[in-house]
């Protein structure tokens, strides 16, 4: 936990009248540089997840805030919440309106889509979840039309791109883009009128040489498909660079300082072809690890079992298999926990309850208990197992007590009651010693020698 703020809160008012007129009032404010949004608390989540009276509005100007999109839409009904969104140079412009009912965003966007805010014109429609625009650009990107061309030349213009792609098919508009000057940045767009000729001119140009150079042509896209795309290859081809090496890499680590690239394989290559050796550098100093890959798993294995624990200058090597980031993470939180669960196990053994315990070292007898002293002792004598009061046996009167001598005198028979609590007898003996004795001698050994003991007193 960073205890940081969410960046929102809750306020709960006594009276609805105080809500509204905090909702009227200090809607928008700016508090600490930033404008607040104020809405009704809503506990339901499933009016906002549905996406339900939510509409998009696009091209905005810069001049329009949270505020004046609140203001320009409220005439339609009734306004859950409203934002632009924004980033450190302002508006981005594009914004969210969300209504209370599906009605009253109908009626916006019949009325205001196409139309000019603040002399641009909007675009306004219902609002997509991410699943349902990349589902949508899925379905369009097999229709398109616009064709993006770079690795041309800096003597391209318009007029020769045009003449390049119009034998394809009718072109509705050609440009190349320029920088400040004029000068071409080597990239440009041709927006076909059907997808038919957009893709013949994809498959028939890209690849060619112009000018020297190796031209690209693909489907234009915009910069957000464009790096989910180029990410989504790049994690495949790392993927499958991983699964063709698995067991051919092998990581070194507690490397010495001054051990290089040539040096690395200089270790390794007794055991097999190395097709790489890397020492992992920063500021031009080694990090203390690298790589190195062979052409088989077996040289691999040969080169792990050799190398590891081998001293190459001044260290000793720790050779391992390479592995992917969160397979690492993965196997070394497994190994903790595995480690953290035995040494749970031994501070807090589980007992079988019917197992006896294990010796302690220490010989303790148990304390006698008096209830079961029937079964080894007469009736009659168990009476003088049991004390009587040291007081009952004393004949002191009140008015010695004042006399401290003769207060002490007749104390003395306390102790002849005593005496007779001391077992003078077998049956006496504690039951657990006839319990040890009964253990060391022969299964019903024991019982029989108390009842003689019995007739013997």
């Amino acid at each position: 936990m960073t205890l940081r703020s969410l960046g929102y809160a809750y306020v709960n008012f006594q009276q609805q009248a105080d809500a509204e007129r905090a909702l009227d009032t200090m809607n928008f404010n700016i508090i600490k540089g930033r404008p607040v949004r104020i809405m009704w608390s809503q506990r339901d989540p499933s009016l906002r997840k549905s996406g339900v009276g939510n509409i998009f509005i696009k091209n905005l100007d810069k001049s329009i805030d949270s505020k004046a999109l609140y203001d320009t839409f409220s005439a339609f009904g009734n306004i859950l919440s409203s934002k632009v969104m924004c980033d450190e140079n302002g508006s981005k412009g594009y914004g969210f309106v969300h209504f209370e009912t599906r009605e009253a965003a109908e009626r916006a966007i019949e009325r205001l889509n196409g139309m000019l805010l603040n002399d641009r014109k909007v675009f306004i429609g219902h609002f997509k979840s991410r699943k349902e625009r990349e589902a949508e650009m899925g379905a369009r990107a097999k229709k398109f039309t616009n064709v993006y061309v770079k690795n041309f030349g800096e003597d391209m213009d318009d007029d020769k791109l045009k003449e390049i792609f119009s034998k394809f098919g009718q072109t509705l508009s050609t440009r190349v883009m320029t920088d400040e000057s004029g000068k071409s940045k080597g990239f440009g767009f041709v927006n076909f009128e059907r997808h038919e000729d957009a893709q013949r001119a994809v498959d028939e140009i890209n690849g060619k040489e112009l000018n020297g150079k190796q031209l690209y042509v693909a489907r234009a896209q915009k910069k957000g498909e464009r790096q989910t795309e180029l990410k989504r290859k790049f994690e495949q081809m790392k993927q499958d660079g991983m699964t063709h090496y698995q067991g051919d890499n092998l990581y070194v680590k507690n490397l010495d300082d001054g051990l290089d690239d040539a040096r690395l394989r200089k270790e390794f290559s007794p055991f097999g072809t190395i097709t790489s050796a890397k020492v992992m550098m920063e500021g031009g100093r080694s990090k203390g690890f690298g790589f190195v890959c062979f052409s088989s798993p077996e040289e691999a294995a040969t080169a792990m079992t050799e190398m590891n624990g081998r001293v190459v200058g001044t260290k000793p090597l720790y050779v391992a298999l390479a592995q992917r980031k969160e397979e690492r993470q993965a196997h070394l939180s497994n190994k903790y926990m595995k480690r953290m669960a035995s040494v749970s196990a031994v501070r807090n053994p589980v007992l079988n309850p019917y197992q006896p315990a294990p010796p302690s070292g220490y010989n303790m007898e148990a304390i006698p208990q008096a209830q079961n002293w029937p079964a080894y002792c007469a009736s009659s004598q168990l009476a003088q197992l049991l004390p009587s009061p040291c007081w009952a046996m004393q004949c002191v009167h009140p008015q010695q007590v004042q006399d401290m001598p003769s207060a002490i005198g007749p104390a003395a028979s306390c102790p002849q009651a005593f005496s007779a609590i001391r077992p003078t007898t077998a049956c006496q003996v504690p039951r657990t010693m006839a319990y040890q004795t009964m253990a060391s001698e022969a299964p019903g050994t024991g019982m029989a020698s108390a009842e003689a003991a019995n007739k013997a007193s």
